[in-house]
């Protein structure tokens, strides 16, 4: 009995470190963040990673700025994209994209790829839009393509 006891707590100890892990993230990954490109959060549950650090302009608020995207969903769904046609252009933080976008691009380098991870509040919030149900957590991987100046 004492045998199955040990287990028992174990088993709780395993889950409750998971957890956790993801509540708060590993201490690990932040303390050598530099190295391994974690995940980086931003406002209102925003996460931000770089997949690959550009070496172009950088975009700031008020810039045109040219990018290529997928967006799925937390299941995997791909929702759309631009690969394969033309990127899309719209000035960063001007509101003519989700908030999360607006938020999640500033910094980004030309020839970056970033991983978004958009809760609800910064994508389209209670509302369907499309083939997105409402409160859906937006998941897009952005290439910056062009960063300008907004005329």
């Amino acid at each position: 009995m004492t045998h199955h006891i040990k287990i028992g707590v174990a088993v709780a100890a395993g889950i409750i470190i998971v957890g956790l892990f993801f509540v708060f993230g590993n201490p690990f990954l932040i303390m050598n963040s530099s190295a391994l490109n974690a995940p980086q959060p931003a406002q209102q549950g925003l996460v931000v990673q770089d997949e690959v650090v550009g070496t172009g302009a950088e975009a700031r608020t008020g810039d045109m700025v040219s990018v290529h995207y997928t967006g799925k969903l937390q299941n995997g769904t791909v929702f759309d994209t631009s690969v394969g046609k033309s990127p899309i252009e719209f000035t960063l933080g001007g509101g003519y994209v989700i908030p999360g976008w607006d938020q999640g691009l500033v910094g980004m380098k030309v020839g970056g790829k970033r991983l978004l991870i958009i809760p609800p509040s910064l994508g389209y919030g209670g509302q369907d839009y499309g083939p997105i149900p409402a409160n859906s957590t937006l998941i897009f991987e952005v290439e910056l393509v062009k960063v300008g100046s907004a005329e």
